[in-house]
């Protein structure tokens, strides 16, 4: 999980320093005509800019969301789960520190988004990583694909036959 969250982490970063680059003046790359564009967007809201006046709150849940998935993690013992919250670590990962460390302000930085979908919305690669990942979540739970281990309370849990 920690392995592929940095791997993400570092992907996302990586090809947003290279957006920041390469598309800050304005430029329009095509990709795949009428359909993959690249241009350079900072996002103070969620996805399709929606609070965009209330980006201290995306950098709480993002801070949250990281605790969170690191505290679930420790009970993971299945590998698609652990492909799921590697993947959900690395994109929040990474908006956290958009959100911490990028202009206006700490704590209220804008996202780097540069990925053109068409016209319908601007993302990046941790937007990927968070979408994929939410749809496998939910393929997962709909197929009662067990997490991991119940919590250490000892409730519950058979005791071995001797």
């Amino acid at each position: 999980m920690l392995v592929l969250g940095a791997v993400i982490l570092l992907a996302d970063q990586a090809s947003k320093f290279w957006a920041l680059s390469a598309l800050s003046d304005g430029e329009r790359i095509t990709v795949i005509p009428g359909l993959i564009q690249l241009r350079l967007l900072f996002n103070a809201g969620a996805a399709f800019s929606i609070g965009a006046g209330a980006t201290w709150v995306f950098t709480l849940a993002a801070a949250a969301a990281v605790a969170g998935i690191l505290y679930a993690g420790r009970r993971l013992r299945s590998s698609a789960w652990t492909v799921v919250l590697g993947a959900l670590l690395g994109g929040a990962t990474s908006h956290l520190l958009d959100r911490l460390f990028r202009p206006p302000a700490f704590a209220q930085g804008h996202v780097v988004d540069f990925i053109d979908y068409g016209g319908l919305f601007v993302g990046n690669i941790a937007d990927i990583a968070l979408t994929g990942s939410c749809a496998l979540l939910v393929l997962l739970s709909l197929r009662g694909i067990p997490f991991g281990e119940p919590l250490e309370s000892g409730e519950g849990r058979q005791q071995p036959s001797t």
